[in-house]
């Protein structure tokens, strides 16, 4: 009942907010005499905020056209979807150059899939991310769908999907460059090392590298706001307060989710005075002209208030696994295959695959050692091969955004995967060396040996004309 009160509310408010925009518009507009009067300005201002707390946002797009490779050189991005599956599509940011230096350099970088959360926003909210990475790697990203876009009939969507959707998006990456390097940001840490300890178990081949960045791998070291609230509630109190069924109009109607706008009240009830501030401000910033800074906030917005509905059976898992029962960390963790067979996460069992973690010093939604954690799971990965970065002054979106994940975090990222990149390629190198060594050898063996029999054959035929002789 609460999900089509709250699409009443919406479709009700929907025609004033396109009226205030058009009203501010009017008094903004240079050829309209009102527009003129001492008020105006003010009343402009006020009728663009009521728009912008009144209207309906809807998913952003990347809107990556172009990025400089080695600094200078611009190079043209294409968007397309390698995979469609039945709640994410595997999205590619495909790279073209007409110089044949970049397009050298462009064929050289290594592949990287960066898992983006499914924790309320769309994939886009890695947008910097994205961008950034482009720089000097092949870029995959899980594009995760609103579950109310997914009709009833592709069925239900549980935790174990994530992890099996992820080890199918690595096997395709894998089959194109022979492998791959990972990146999860925030909540698919979990699923995601789960994902890659299977692959481990199994004897599959495995990443170059993980990277994992601000997720809740042990979310009982430094809890947070979010991990108090889903230890202070019973599994019961989530099925039944936070979950509806999506209304009629719809694709998804009828499906069980957690709504994206219950998601987006948390995230503002956790810094209710900042939201006001930042509104507060955007308000002056129109008043001053300053359309710089209103620009800026209405970027961040149209993203932070652009939120998805998650699978009822997703959600509730991920609860109970990740910030309840803490099975990952407890070694209790039970993973259905897509061959229906149930299958042990071992972290333990990763030994090929490099690790990096990486947390914000002031990270208020995955607290401080709770992604390190995965450090002390992951033990059959050396040490030599295990780093771990923590960002001062980072908070939580800090980390993977912004100034300080560009200069800060980005650079020891690149060289953490260039590292890694750089040892297999060096061992792939070797390894024919070490074979034609060996063929070689082989083929000298074969000779020595020919010599030596052909030798001892005249020899021995030597020796039988001389004895047919004497006789």
């Amino acid at each position: 009942m609460l999900y089509q009160l709250y699409e009443t509310q919406r479709s009700f408010m929907e025609p004033f907010a396109d009226l205030a925009q058009a009203a501010s518009k009017l008094y903004s507009n240079p050829l309209n005499p009102a527009s003129q009067t001492p008020l105006a300005q003010r009343v402009s201002a006020a009728y663009a905020l009521m728009h912008r707390l009144g209207k309906d946002y809807v998913k952003p797009e990347f809107g990556i056209r172009t990025v400089k490779v080695g600094g200078h050189v611009d190079v043209a991005i294409h968007e397309r979807i390698e995979i469609d599956k039945p709640f994410c599509e595997l999205r590619r940011f495909k790279r073209f150059s007409d110089d044949p230096g970049t397009l050298q350099a462009l064929k050289a970088q290594p592949p990287v899939l960066i898992v983006a959360p499914l924790s309320g926003h769309y994939a886009t909210l890695l947008r910097d991310t994205v961008r950034t990475m482009l720089q000097d790697h092949k870029v995959y990203i899980t594009d995760w769908k609103n579950a109310r876009l997914v009709p009833l009939s592709e069925g239900e969507f549980h935790l174990d999907d994530y992890v099996n959707y992820v080890q199918e998006f690595i096997r395709h990456i894998q089959a194109i460059y022979g492998n791959c390097h990972v990146m999860s940001v925030c909540q698919p840490t979990v699923p995601v090392l789960a994902a890659v300890s299977l692959m481990a178990s199994r004897g599959e081949k495995t990443p170059l590298s993980m990277t994992m960045m601000g997720g809740p791998i042990d979310a009982r070291k430094s809890p947070t706001a979010v991990n108090n609230l889903a230890i202070h509630k019973s599994f019961e109190w989530f099925e039944n307060n936070v979950i509806y069924r999506v209304p009629p109009n719809f694709p998804g109607a009828g499906r069980r989710v957690y709504p994206g706008f219950l998601q987006h009240t948390g995230f503002v009830a956790m810094n209710p005075d900042r939201h006001a501030n930042s509104h507060y401000d955007y308000f002056k910033d129109l008043i001053k002209g300053d359309d710089a800074s209103a620009e800026a906030h209405r970027k961040f917005y149209d993203e932070y208030n652009a939120v998805l509905d998650m699978d009822a059976d997703y959600y509730l898992e991920t609860i109970k696994t990740v910030f309840q029962e803490f099975k990952l960390v407890n070694g209790t963790w039970d993973v259905l295959g897509v061959d229906g067979q149930l299958e042990r996460v071992h972290p333990q069992d990763i030994k090929t695959t490099a690790l990096l973690t990486v947390e914000g010093e002031l990270d208020d939604i995955s607290g401080s050692g709770q992604t390190r954690a995965a450090q002390d799971l992951c033990s059959g990965i050396p040490k030599t091969n295990r780093q771990h970065l923590e960002v001062e002054g980072a908070g939580h979106y800090g980390i993977f955004s912004g100034r300080r994940w560009r200069e800060v975090v980005y650079p020891q990222v690149r060289q953490f995967i260039l590292d890694h990149a750089k040892a297999q390629t060096a061992k792939a190198n070797v390894a024919p060396a070490k074979r034609a060594s060996a063929k070689s050898a082989s083929v000298a063996a074969r000779k020595t040996t020919a010599k030596a029999s052909t030798k001892a054959g005249a020899k021995s035929s030597v020796k039988t004309q001389w004895a047919k002789a004497k006789a």
